[in-house]
């Protein structure tokens, strides 16, 4: 998609949603028709308030604290955490630490990766009063998918897909969405989207990479695909990928036409970036560097509310706080060497980033080395002086005599020298 296509598809574009009756299709009305399955999902979607701006489902990241978060800052509906179907079934640890919601947490999307109906089932139906609808997760392309045969990896036997979609949406009393990613065919991806739609699912949401592109930075994502699925199918959709900003949000929904958006890794580093509050009315308007740290703090008073375990609120400060941690190493120290911090332990060193922030008279960070990476990096280098002079001599026809280790510098040491 060109930035000229992008330009054109945003001028005098009134974003709404599809209605069923924009897809046209031969099934004859009445009930178990399409028609019928396309109309009760509007009307699910309604019921639901339409939400347009979705936090995505992410492994361990969009846990309760900090979905509320996102809502208190635009999100209008919310995916949970992936979880595995088979453990969550199994196990009551399993399921109190990875589901948690509050009144507040609506609309509300729980997924689940498996790939078997039958064990699907058993572990939606221990939350089924608890959720808005659930979703199944056929988008990860990760290799714990691959080994577990589920997620993006079911793209391998549609056959399979078809026939568990069918058996779960049967056996709820809540809808079933599903969250896929397009195939390099664009008519495989479309005749995916329309057996997903014809099974049961309710709302579909479509991830604009293939399995194979993981790193969304170095591949964008394809809205052509995402929007020739939407006008292939007639029941709600959501678009994901490059959705960094409102303004991303804007021209995604005109060029595709879906009915709102997701996001996931920009939401991690920007939990305010659905927010329709100006900036100038912002915490950190007078040092805009400073909003991922003050977004933070907001964070841990909500942690205060909902328990959440050690390892999902050490990876949300990092993607807060990003390279700043990298200019203040000491500050990251203490941030990532506590066992069990608390949050009034954390506060404290959240307050004193802001104010070197604040203070630095810069809106970027200068990433400094810490003692382990000075190491690492002179190792390196020796490393590539050693390979650098054997080449030279092989070159000669000179024997190489290769030198005794060194012992290893201390960090004390290392500071004496640099």
């Amino acid at each position: 998609m060109t930035t000229a296509a992008l330009a054109e598809a945003t001028v005098g574009v009134e974003v709404v949603a599809r209605a069923p009756e924009a897809v046209s299709d031969a099934a004859e009305p009445g009930p178990g028709s399409l028609e019928e399955h396309r109309r009760k999902s509007w009307e699910f979607f309604r019921s639901i308030g339409s939400p347009e701006l979705h936090v995505a489902p992410m492994v361990d990241q969009s846990e309760l604290a900090f979905r509320m978060l996102c809502r208190e800052n635009g999100a209008t509906a919310a995916y949970t955490p992936m979880m595995h179907a088979r453990i969550f079934s199994e196990s009551q640890k399993y399921r109190d630490e990875i589901f948690t919601t509050c009144p507040e947490d609506r609309p509300l999307f729980a997924q689940f990766a498996g790939n078997d109906a039958k064990t699907l089932l058993s572990a939606m139906s221990h939350i089924q009063d608890q959720c808005d609808a659930f979703d199944i997760n056929f988008g990860c392309p990760q290799r714990i998918a691959k080994r577990g045969h589920y997620g993006a990896f079911l793209m391998d036997d549609l056959d399979h897909v078809e026939k568990m979609v069918t058996e779960v949406a049967a056996g709820l009393t809540i809808p079933l969405t599903c969250k896929i990613r397009i195939f390099p065919d664009l008519d495989k991806t479309i005749a995916y989207a329309q057996m997903l739609e014809r099974s049961g699912c309710q709302l579909l949401a479509v991830h604009g990479r293939t399995r194979e592109q993981k790193d969304a930075k170095a591949v964008r994502a394809d809205w052509d695909a995402i929007k020739a699925v939407r006008q292939a199918i007639g029941i709600p959709m959501l678009a994901n990928g490059d959705i960094q900003c409102m303004d991303d949000v804007r021209r995604c929904m005109a060029y595709t036409g879906a009915d709102g958006v997701m996001s996931a890794d920009p939401l991690l580093a920007n939990p305010a970036l659905f927010s329709s509050v100006p900036e100038s009315e912002r915490a950190w308007a007078a040092c805009p560097p400073t909003r991922g740290a003050h977004l933070l703090l907001r964070y841990l008073d909500l942690l205060d509310q909902y328990e959440t375990p050690t390892r999902m609120v050490r990876a949300h400060m990092h993607r807060m706080l990003g390279d700043w941690l990298q200019e203040h190493v000491d500050l990251r120290e203490k941030l990532t060497t506590a066992i069990f911090p608390t949050n009034e332990d954390m506060r404290p060193i959240v307050k004193e980033l802001i104010g070197r922030i604040e203070g630095c008279g810069r809106d970027y960070p200068i990433k400094v080395l810490s003692d382990r990476k000075k190491l690492q990096k002179r190792k390196a280098e020796a490393e590539a002086e050693q390979q650098r002079e054997e080449r030279a001599l092989a070159e000669l026809d000179v024997p190489f005599v290769r030198a005794a280790p060194a012992a290893p510098l201390q960090p004390e040491r290392l500071a004496q020298t640099v």
